[in-house]
C-alpha cells in the first residue's frame, strides 16, 4: 500500500494543505505571547485538574480574546490608512495577489503532449487529445487466447 501512495504522489504530486492560521495579518509578538500564556496555563489546568487552575486558564483565555482583537483592530485601521496613500495602494494589491497565489492547489502543468509527440498548450487542445486518447484505449481490441478455460 505505501508503494502505491509514494508512486501517487511522485506521478500526481500533493495540494497543498490548509494553512494552520487562515488570518496571521494581525499577528505580531504581543499575540504570540498571549497565546503561548494561555496554552500554558491550558496545560496546568489538564494536568492539575483544578478549579484554580480553571480560572487562570479562564482568564488567560479572556486576556488572549482581548489582545487579538486589539490586534485586529490596530493593523485594520492601518490598512484603511494606507488605502488614501497612492504608494501603500500597489503594495496591498500585491498582497491581496499573493494571498489568492497562497490558497491555489498544485495542478500540475497546463500543457501534455500530443499523439503526434507535439506539445499542447490550448485547454480545447488538450480536451480533444484526452478525448482521442480515451476513445482510442476503450475501443482497442485485445488478442485473445481462446484455448485458456476458466474454472469455477
Amino acid at each position: 500500500m505505501k508503494g502505491i501512495m509514494m508512486a501517487a504522489e511522485d506521478i500526481c504530486g500533493m495540494t497543498k494543505s490548509p494553512c494552520r492560521h487562515k488570518e496571521t495579518w494581525w499577528w505580531n509578538e504581543e499575540v504570540a505571547e498571549a497565546v503561548r500564556e494561555k496554552k500554558i496555563k491550558y496545560g496546568k489546568w489538564k494536568r492539575e485538574n483544578t478549579k484554580e487552575a480553571r480560572m487562570e486558564y479562564k482568564k488567560s483565555r479572556r486576556n488572549a480574546k482581548r489582545v487579538i482583537s486589539s490586534a485586529k483592530e490596530k493593523k485594520q485601521k492601518e490598512c484603511a490608512n494606507d488605502l488614501n496613500d497612492s504608494e501603500c495602494q500597489n503594495e496591498i494589491f500585491r498582497t491581496a495577489k499573493e494571498m489568492v497565489k497562497a490558497r491555489q492547489d498544485i495542478t500540475g502543468l497546463n500543457c501534455i503532449k500530443g499523439a503526434s509527440g507535439k506539445v499542447i498548450v490550448d485547454d480545447k487542445e488538450i480536451k480533444d487529445s484526452w478525448k482521442e486518447y480515451m476513445e482510442k484505449l476503450m475501443n482497442e481490441e485485445n488478442k485473445w487466447d481462446y484455448n485458456i478455460s476458466a474454472e469455477v
